[in-house]
């Protein structure tokens, strides 16, 4: 239309001047003007004729679909809700059909991208399809491949029997009031009544305020059935009650905590039952106070876990564990045990204490640990008393290991429980019979399929672990002090020297390896550093950025340090006054950037880090990139740090059941 407008008054203008020129000789020569008007005439009609002949076809070729289709196309684009739309190289919509005339829209000659900014992703091809809004309909919007043309496809009410068939899908839940048998067992009527008043009772209430279908199953467990509309509703709530109960519990001087699991995402009931017991599981053995949350086929998710593990496990446990490990053992015809990788004092004390434990039982075994890495002062250590270790150890390859495999053969894995982390993950892999002893907080897939899992996050450190199976074991297992000095040298580093972590049983553990010969100056002793560690260390510091709400981060762009390096400098920074976390970032060699990370307690490291696809404990955490630069990780930090913080405001402004 405006390319016909414009040539329009382009030709008018060029009559106009040949009318003036005729005038003009006509008043200065008298030439006759007779045939020159009669031509002019004819092109002035023909010109008319032609444009009224092009503005009808024009016009038809916009009546829309019916023209090119016939009426009943036209209907049927109509009853099925969908339109179509062209547009010109400028992005000028030249044509819309009938459904747009139909529902009041007419931008014929308008900007497309001025009218809908969202197609831009479209028509650069960035993505295949879109949904708009206009006017309370909903549209999907495609893009004919290498044409002008956009497809509208009504969805409005597909979308919205959509939502109302996915609110209505059922989420399963398990609420467990942890340590609630522990403290009312022989606590007199009045405390707890107090409890259940303060505690249970407003748990109950909380799940009728939002609508969840309450089941007791016994004293401290309960099951609730809900939509995922209610669901979502709960987690705008940010799982308030958490906070509720944790409140409760300071006021009551209780440990008792909530530890809550949602299954939710599949129709199937089996598969929703198998689900959050795991879940459920799982949020308790990383401590409790928070909420482990899985939809089938994705990633668990969690909310809380403000509050350290506490010791649960008992004298009895401990013992079951034992013998269980003891009948492992008397059935294997050899045993492999799998240290992580860079192993530290806690993994290689534990590993040594494990080998005695299995040679008191006269079965061979391995521990691999000539590949994967040894850190750097227990490397110093090994080296100092080699022949005492090796006539008392057999250290192999995995390689090796992979030599002694046989299907019977029990394979176990200390201070870790990650796949990924294993210096024997080959081994791993191939294994049919593993066990796990580890302290850390369990991570949601353990990519393995154990026979035995003892991971307990309220314990300090695996040497803790493995010391309180001594006395259920045969007693003629031996540890000598280098073996007791090494899983002492692990129990302090993974305290900070008892300040955190640390329960009655950790000092139990550490009397026991006391009597065993281990002593703290040798220990000391161990872990002190060399000048050049000492000077890495005030560089690394020299680097250090204060930021808000007392966190510090010290990220060292062109210098290669240790991992153990970098968590002494993370436990010192919190020695500064009004720190509550600190983390260092630096390259651990040529191809990997790693984050060591230390709190106080107020703030969660291990969320932090499990957000950038790390993990580990409340006030102790890690992650290891491969790639990465260390501007980018610090800056992908901060957001993290952010995005933590906002949650934990976002928990502390719900208000008190």
């Amino acid at each position: 239309m405006d390319k016909l407008s414009k040539l329009k008054a382009q030709i008018t203008l060029l009559l106009f001047f040949q009318i003036i020129l005729i005038i003009f000789f006509k008043l200065m020569w008298d030439i006759n003007i007779i045939l020159p008007t009669i031509i002019t005439a004819l092109e002035i009609a023909i010109f008319i004729l032609l444009f009224k002949s092009f503005s009808s076809d024009l016009e038809e070729t916009n009546l829309g679909i019916t023209r090119v289709l016939g009426i009943e196309a036209k209907e049927a684009f109509l009853f099925g809700e969908t339109g179509m739309l062209s547009y010109d190289d400028n992005y000028v919509i030249s044509w819309m059909s009938d459904l747009f005339e139909e529902r009041g829209f007419n931008r014929v000659g308008k900007k497309l991208l001025v009218w809908l900014p969202e197609t831009d992703d479209l028509i650069s091809g960035k993505t295949e399809e879109i949904e708009i809004v206009l006017d309370n309909h909903v549209y999907q919007v495609k893009r004919k491949e290498d044409s002008k043309v956009l497809f509208f496809k009504d969805i409005t009410e597909t979308k919205m029997f959509k939502e109302a068939y996915e609110g209505e899908q059922i989420v399963i839940g398990l609420i467990n009031l942890d340590n609630y048998e522990e403290s009312t067992r022989y606590e007199d009527e009045k405390l707890t009544s107090s409890i259940n008043n303060s505690i249970r009772q407003p748990v109950a209430e909380w799940c009728k305020q939002h609508g969840l279908l309450l089941r007791r199953l016994k004293n401290d467990r309960y099951m609730v059935v809900l939509n995922e509309t209610i669901f979502k509703n709960l987690i705008e709530d940010r799982f308030s009650i958490l906070n509720t109960v944790k409140r409760a519990s300071q006021e009551l001087d209780v440990s008792i905590t909530l530890s809550m699991a949602f299954a939710r995402g599949t129709t199937n009931f089996e598969e929703l039952d198998e689900m959050v017991i795991q879940l459920l599981d799982l949020a308790q053995s990383r401590g409790g106070d928070q909420v482990a949350i899985r939809r089938a086929g994705e990633d668990v998710k969690y909310f809380g876990g403000s509050s350290e593990a506490i010791e649960k496990r008992s004298r009895v446990r401990v013992r079951i564990m034992a013998n269980t490990l003891k009948d492992l053992i008397q059935k294997a015809p050899n045993v492999l045990i799998c240290c992580h990788k860079e192993a530290d004092f806690d993994c290689m004390g534990g590993a040594i204490a494990m080998s005695r434990i299995i040679q008191a039982y006269g079965k061979s075994c391995s521990i691999i640990a000539k590949t994967g890495g040894i850190e750097e002062k227990l490397s110093a250590v090994i080296e100092k008393n080699k022949n005492e270790l090796m006539e008392r150890h057999q250290f192999v390859t995995e390689n090796e290991a992979m030599n002694q495999y046989r299907d019977e053969t029990l394979v176990i894995m200390v201070d870790h429980h990650s796949l990924k982390q294993s210096n024997g993950a080959h081994v791993l892999e191939n294994a049919k019979k593993i066990a796990i002893f580890d302290h850390h907080r369990r991570a949601a897939d353990l990519e393995i399929n154990p026979i035995l899992v003892y991971i307990e996050a309220g314990a300090s450190s695996t040497s803790e672990l493995i010391t309180e199976f001594i006395p259920y074991l045969s007693n003629r297992i031996e540890i000598n002090e280098l073996e007791a000095n090494i899983m002492y040298t692990g129990m302090i580093i993974d305290t900070n020297r008892f300040k955190v972590r640390t329960g009655t049983r950790t000092f139990e553990a550490a009397s026991m390896l006391r009597s065993l010969g281990a002593d703290p100056l040798i220990a000391d002793d161990y872990l002190k550093d060399s000048y050049a560690e000492f000077a890495m260390k005030s560089v690394i510091m020299n680097n250090c950025e204060q930021y808000e709400k007392g966190i510090v981060i010290a990220p060292v762009i062109d210098k290669v340090v240790s991992r153990s390096m970098m968590s002494q400098v993370a436990d010192n920074i919190l020695q500064i006054k009004d720190v509550q976390a600190s983390f260092v970032l630096a390259k651990i060699n040529d191809g990997q950037i790693a984050i060591s990370a230390r709190s106080r307690g107020k703030v969660n490291v291990q969320r932090i880090m499990e957000n950038m696809h790390g993990g580990g404990h409340l006030t102790a955490a890690a992650l290891q990139r491969d790639g990465a630069d260390v501007v980018e990780l610090k800056n992908e930090l901060i957001d993290a740090i952010s995005r933590y913080f906002e949650e934990v405001e976002g928990n502390e402004s719900n208000p008190t059941e």
